[in-house]
């Protein structure tokens, strides 16, 4: 059952709401006029800056049109076209330049890469084969003589080694006896290995020149005087006319070399009273390498000339007294003591049969070799 509400307090209900009606209404008209004013005054606002953008735009557009400016404006405008072709083609220009000396480096990398390539290839060719397609020493001397695609069938070597020995060095003492430098002994043979036309470093030694004639020599899988007329040669040494007759079976290779050192060692005996190397003395050196049976190849220099050549090039062999253009092989570590000199005695019974031979070609030379295009030298 409700309760019963009192008059007075009913009253003041329906004054309060009333006048909460009427405050509600007047705040809502205000509220309405100031938002019609806040719009009224921004669309005033948007006009003005609408307005002052646009007469900005019409002066600055204005002041294109104006041919002073206009002018101003198109010297600009090829000015900075100008400037930026120019960036352009200095870029450009850099740019190619940068290519042609990437591509010299390129190339030039490309080449050292390839000499590389090459001297790995012969090193391996050398440890399977034993000898490489360049090599001159451990190579047959008819190989060596076909490659060199001379008319003159002898070794360049020899000729060159023998070219300087006669102008520089028939007067040193003991000639083709002294103990040769294994240090540059081991370059020559590399350089020589490498290019068969080199020549000698300017100032060397003529005791390392003899010494490298000798290596080669020691080299050879067959003896100039050949295997097969070990024996006939041999039982020839006391007769010219038999000596003659015999020689002529060699081939021309061996015949026209094997003419050519013991024409050099007739050379260098006629200065013995200098350089102490008569002819028995040079047949006792020489040979051991000239004439040998199979089975008993020396082992004069084998040490150096059954090595894989290393990289050398003649630009950079420079002989001087203390050597220190040699220094090139200091770490080669190949057992052998670089400042040793080359060792003479192979340990092989010493043939006296040989020794006579060769003493004989060398005293007798010019009635021997009779029908041979005798070596001269000025």
């Amino acid at each position: 059952m409700p309760s019963a509400i009192s008059p007075q307090w009913h009253e003041k209900a329906s004054g309060f709401f009333s006048s909460s009606g009427v405050k509600l209404k007047e705040a809502g008209q205000s509220a309405g006029t100031f938002v019609g004013e806040v719009a009224k005054d921004a669309k005033g606002n948007v006009s003005d800056v609408a307005e002052k953008v646009g007469s900005m735009v019409k002066s600055r557009w204005s002041l294109l049109q104006h041919p002073s400016t206009r002018n101003a404006m198109q010297e600009r405008l090829v000015s900075a076209a100008a400037i930026t072709g120019t960036l352009l083609r200095r870029s450009y220009s850099g740019t190619k330049d940068k290519v042609a000396v990437g591509k010299i480096k390129v190339e030039e990398v490309a080449k050292k890469t390839a000499q590389k390539s090459k001297t790995l290839l012969t090193d391996i060719e050398r440890w399977q084969k034993g000898v490489a397609s360049t090599d001159v020493f451990g190579v047959p001397i008819e190989v060596t003589v076909q490659r060199q695609q001379s008319s003159r069938p002898i070794p360049h070597i020899l000729v060159t080694c023998a070219d300087y020995l006669i102008i520089s060095g028939l007067n040193s003492v003991e000639l083709f006896k002294s103990e040769g430098d294994i240090k540059v002994i081991q370059q020559l043979v590399s350089l020589y290995n490498q290019d068969s036309n080199a020549s000698l470093p300017e100032g060397i030694n003529p005791i390392d020149v003899a010494a490298l004639a000798k290596c080669y020599l020691a080299s050879l899988p067959e003896p100039l005087t050949t295997f097969e007329l070990y024996n006939e040669i041999r039982a020839a040494r006391s007769s010219i006319h038999g000596m003659r007759n015999i020689l002529k079976k060699l081939s021309t290779v061996n015949y026209m070399t094997l003419e050519f050192i013991t024409a050099l060692l007739l050379r260098v005996s006629q200065k013995s009273l200098l350089n102490k190397m008569d002819a028995r003395s040079l047949a006792m050196e020489m040979a051991p390498i000239i004439m040998w049976q199979k089975g008993h190849r020396p082992e004069y220099c084998r040490q150096i000339w059954n090595q894989p050549a290393k990289t050398l090039s003649h630009k950079n062999m420079s002989y001087t007294p203390n050597f220190n253009a040699w220094d090139m092989l200091d770490d080669e570590g190949e057992g052998v003591d670089a400042s040793s000199p080359i060792p003479l005695d192979d340990g092989l019974p010493i043939d006296f049969g040989a020794i006579e031979v060769v003493q004989c070609l060398i005293e007798h030379h010019n009635s021997i070799f009779t029908d041979a295009n005798e070596t001269v030298w000025r």
